[in-house]
């Protein structure tokens, strides 16, 4: 399948190009020019800093939101869930570590995260978060339709439809769903991750301290990083 039509298939697979009026021939090029230097960017991930764990924020009664500003007093593990720090999975992340610095680079954004679907350790669906940049965030997002009456991340883990926010006020204020991990967020995007087979594998999710930033360039670049993920996710058993 070539580039733009795979570009295509997945604006039509996530609901983007219900959303937006700007997909057009430009957008394709932009996105085509994302996604080859991206692929250049991670041919050698042999330079990168995997991180197995990292902080994350204490969590409120039951489970249901974070403290913001308050960090647990153990920092989550990759290893447990990912089922050992293997060679393999070491590659996975390093390859996914790649795509995160070079989202980093290029978007200028104030927060980035990928996150895997898979069963955790007491074998519930949950999205993992594998690789981020910005803020202490959550690292396990349940992926079922109770907790996504509150978090766009698991809508989306669920229905594989995108949810491009950019002003979080007003869209609160119409009684959409937010999971409020940092309060000084004004933008948000969280888009899906397919397989080839179209399986909905994970999301990723993009935020900034600035409103209105999901622009055409910027979705360019975001659907280029999600159509370069799939096939670098650790291996499910």
């Amino acid at each position: 399948m070539s580039i733009p039509t795979q570009i295509n298939h997945y604006l039509q697979l996530s609901g983007l190009k219900e959303q937006f009026s700007f997909f057009d021939q430009a957008f394709t090029e932009k996105t085509t020019a994302y996604y080859q230097a991206l692929q250049q960017h991670i041919v050698d991930s042999s330079n990168a800093k995997v991180q197995w764990q990292y902080s994350v924020p204490e969590l409120g009664e039951g489970g249901a939101c974070s403290l913001f500003g308050v960090l647990d007093s153990e920092p989550y593990d990759l290893t447990a869930i990912l089922g050992g720090q293997t060679r393999a999975n070491h590659q996975a992340l390093a390859r996914l570590t790649k795509i995160t610095e070079f989202y980093q680079q290029q978007s200028g954004l104030a927060w980035f995260g990928i996150y895997q679907a898979r069963a955790n350790l007491k074998q519930e669906l949950v999205l993992v978060k594998l690789s981020y940049f910005g803020a202490a965030s959550r690292a396990e997002f349940p992926l079922n339709t109770e907790f996504a009456k509150i978090s766009n991340n698991s809508t989306v883990g669920l229905t594989g439809q995108a949810r491009v926010i950019n002003d979080v006020a007003a869209y609160l204020q119409q009684g959409g769903e937010y999971y409020t991990c940092d309060p000084k967020v004004k933008a948000e995007a969280c888009l899906p991750l397919f397989a080839q087979s179209g399986k909905i594998v994970g999301i990723i999710d993009a935020e900034d301290l600035k409103q209105q930033v999901f622009t055409a360039e910027a979705l360019a670049l975001l659907v280029a990083v999600c159509l370069s993920i799939p096939e670098c996710l650790p291996a499910i058993a």
